[in-house]
Formats: structure tokens, C-alpha cells, sequence
């Protein structure tokens, strides 16, 4: 028999044979080359599929699903990729949608009522509606916004324009202006429907319920140079005008005031009148001249030539502070009379403390001739005194303040 005719081999140095590998060993021995074949092919077929069989849906975002083999665009609301990871067969496509709130700015060349060609800036803000997005992809698809909005805003914004004047559109109707074109967009996009028929899938579904608008914003309008510098112009005489207006108002209100207080100014004079003499108005004259009188400037007096015997000032200068030393000739050679200050106020000075001048005032000589030439023509001998003065010392007074002489003596 075999099993008897079997051969045991045993090593000559009587160490005990080596175990006979086991299954395991010998099966990952014989597949193992074909193995790591099989796993580099299915890793290369992974990396090249993954881009189309993951898609990670972002924030915000939604995914339509198209499949090739399956009917095309999948319709169902429910069926929508949301956010995150998400796993599909490499022959179908996710399209995504923005769910937020988007804007665009666009400028749209119109002419309003008057004929003026102006440009005007809209911004539109608006979002999707997450169920209606399968029917926009279908029906219109991700450039809804140059195919759709865009376009339908425009001709709605220059319909609207051309109600108005170009001056009330750059200044007083900008509101209304936007209102407008919000209205009508609405009812536009209320009356548009997006119609879809079919053996197993059909729709009717109103664009307003695809697009919810938030608002429409005109931000700018862009006239003509010479447009734009007249509306400047007429606002400004406008404005000259209104103050014109308020200058006459308040001219109005100040003669108004100047009435009343005149009135006040009468019925004060009324009143104070019939208290007021003569007699008091004198005083008070009186007592303007004392003060007067202790002043340190030089001046003329004539005293008892005015109305009601009050003296008259004839002339003011500006002499040296008391105490001082003034020349008693000046450049040309003219005296100057000076008038001393009183040695204590007149208030309190009695008619007998007035004592008689030391010295009379020489008349004054002529200054273009020597005096040694010219005779001298003396005063009457009389006796001078303050109060009150003589001819001869008002003359002199005068001819000082006249700036001239004394008449030569006759040639005998």
C-alpha cells in the first residue's frame, strides 16, 4: 500500500523536521500578486470616479439631481442634495443653487418724459424658493439672472422712467420711482408661469413662486452735463428767491419792532415830561459843564453865549497831563494858550476863592512878519476875570482857535 511504501525523512543530527506550512499561509502565498493588482486597479478607478460620484454641498446651498439613465432632471422637492457630503453614481450630475439672499447691480440707459437720455443704476436683491428650484433648473436653468431678471427689470425701469421729467427723476421722484418699478416687476413676474407637461411629471408654477423679490433700489441717474448744471441753476434761484422771501419777512418784523418801540419812546417821554423843568434841564447842564471843566484836556470856553446862558465848548486838544512843562512856543513860533485846571473841583470852589489871573494873554502878532517890525496893539486896560470874560479875551480866543491874527493897527 501507498501509506506503507511512504518515506520519512529524518535529519542525520536527530533535530526534529519543520512543520508543513499552514492553509492560510499557503493561500495568501499563491493570491497575493493578483491581490495587490486587483486593489492598485480599484484605487485608481476611485480616484479617477471621485470628483464624480462625491459632492459636497456648501453652506446655503442646494443640490438639483440629473440623472442620465433615469429620466433627466429629478423633480422631486425631496429628492434635493442638502448641505454636506453626499454620494451619487458617476454617470448623474448635481447642479447647484444659492439659497441666500443674492443681489446684482446693473445700469439701464433710458429717456424720460421730456426726452432726456439718462442712465440709471438699479440694484435688485432677491432669493430662491428651496421647492421651486427643480422646476427654475428645468424650465430656465443657473443663468436665470441673465436670461430672466435682468432683462425683464430693465424694460419695466424705462417704461417707469419715461413717466417722468428728467428733473423729477434726478431729484424729487427717485421713492416713487422704486416703488413703481417693484410693483410692477411683482405683478409681471405674477403673471409669467412656467409650464411643463408630461407623461409622468407636469407643472404649472408662477415665476413670483420661483423668485421672492426683497426690493429694487435706484441708486444712481446719470444726466447730461448741461442737463444737470441747469437743474443746478433753476434749485439755486430757487433758493435765492426763498431768501428774498424771508428778507422782506424779516424787514416786516423789524419795522414791526422799530413801531413799538417808537410807542415805547413816546409814552416814556409822556410820562417823564411832566416831571422835566426848565429849571432842572439847566442844572443838568451845569453839571455836564463842571465835569467838563476838571478834564485835562485843553479847551475854549465861552461862557453865558449859548441858550439859556449854558456855556458853548468851541474846541477840544489833547495838552500834557498837569504837572508837566509845555513849551511856551511852539515850531512856527505861535503861542498856545493852555487853560489851567482848577485847584479844587468847582463843585466846592465859592465865587470869591476865583481870583484874578496874574498875567493877561498878549494878543497874538502876525507870523510873517518880526515882531520888532510889526507894532503891537495893546488891550484896552481892563480888568480880566473869569466870569465874565471881556471882549478882548474871546477875540483872542477865538482868533487861536481860528488859527489867525490880529487885524494890524491903522498907519497913522
Amino acid at each position: 500500500m501507498e501509506s506503507e511504501l511512504k518515506a520519512y525523512l529524518w535529519p542525520v543530527d536527530g533535530t526534529p523536521a519543520p512543520a508543513p506550512p499552514s492553509r492560510w499561509r499557503r493561500f495568501i502565498d499563491r493570491h497575493l500578486p493578483s491581490a495587490v493588482i486587483y486593489l492598485m486597479v480599484a484605487t485608481l478607478v476611485g480616484v479617477v470616479l471621485y470628483p464624480h460620484m462625491v459632492i459636497t454641498v456648501p453652506s446655503g446651498y442646494v443640490g438639483v439631481l440629473w440623472k442620465r439613465f433615469g429620466g433627466g432632471t429629478v423633480l422631486d422637492p425631496r429628492r434635493l442634495k442638502n448641505e454636506g457630503f453626499n454620494l451619487i453614481l458617476p454617470w448623474n450630475r448635481v447642479f447647484l443653487y444659492d439659497l441666500r439672499l443674492q443681489s446684482f447691480t446693473e445700469s439701464y440707459n433710458a429717456i424720460s418724459s421730456d426726452g432726456v437720455n439718462l442712465t440709471a443704476t438699479i440694484i435688485v436683491r432677491f432669493r430662491l424658493q428651496r421647492d421651486s428650484v427643480p422646476v427654475l433648473h428645468q424650465a430656465i436653468g443657473p443663468d436665470f439672472k441673465k436670461v430672466l431678471v435682468m432683462p425683464g427689470i430693465g424694460s419695466l425701469t424705462r417704461e417707469v422712467i419715461a413717466q417722468y421729467t428728467g428733473e423729477q427723476v434726478y431729484s424729487t421722484a427717485r421713492q416713487e420711482i422704486q416703488d413703481k418699478i417693484r410693483n410692477l416687476v411683482e405683478a409681471r413676474l405674477s403673471e409669467k408661469m412656467m409650464e411643463h407637461e408630461g407623461d409622468e411629471e407636469s407643472y404649472r408654477v408662477s415665476m413670483l413662486e420661483i423668485i421672492i423679490l426683497y426690493d429694487i433700489l435706484v441708486t444712481g441717474i446719470e444726466l447730461p452735463a448741461a442737463i444737470v448744471a441747469a437743474i443746478n441753476r433753476k434749485t439755486e434761484q430757487y433758493y435765492i428767491a426763498e431768501e428774498y422771501k424771508f428778507r422782506v419777512e424779516r424787514e416786516k418784523r423789524e419795522s414791526e419792532r422799530k413801531r413799538i418801540e417808537a410807542e415805547g419812546i413816546r409814552e416814556f417821554q409822556q410820562t417823564v415830561s411832566q416831571g422835566i423843568s426848565d429849571s432842572y434841564l439847566r442844572w443838568r447842564g451845569i453839571e455836564a459843564t463842571l465835569q467838563l471843566s476838571q478834564s485835562t484836556n485843553a479847551k475854549v470856553v465861552i461862557i453865558g453865549s449859548g441858550k439859556d446862558g449854558l456855556p458853548i465848548i468851541l474846541n477840544t486838544d489833547t495838552s500834557p497831563p498837569a504837572g508837566s512843562t509845555q513849551p511856551a512856543e511852539n515850531d512856527t513860533g505861535k503861542q498856545r494858550p493852555t487853560a489851567a485846571g482848577p485847584a479844587m473841583p468847582l463843585e466846592k470852589t465859592q465865587a470869591e476863592a476865583l481870583a484874578t489871573p496874574a498875567e493877561r494873554i498878549p494878543p497874538l502878532t502876525s507870523a510873517t512878519q518880526p515882531a520888532a517890525a510889526t507894532p503891537s496893539v495893546a488891550a484896552p486896560e481892563e480888568q480880566h476875570s473869569f466870569w465874565p470874560l471881556s471882549l478882548a479875551t474871546i477875540k483872542s480866543y477865538l482868533l487861536t482857535w481860528l488859527g489867525g491874527t490880529e487885524p494890524k493897527a491903522a498907519a497913522h
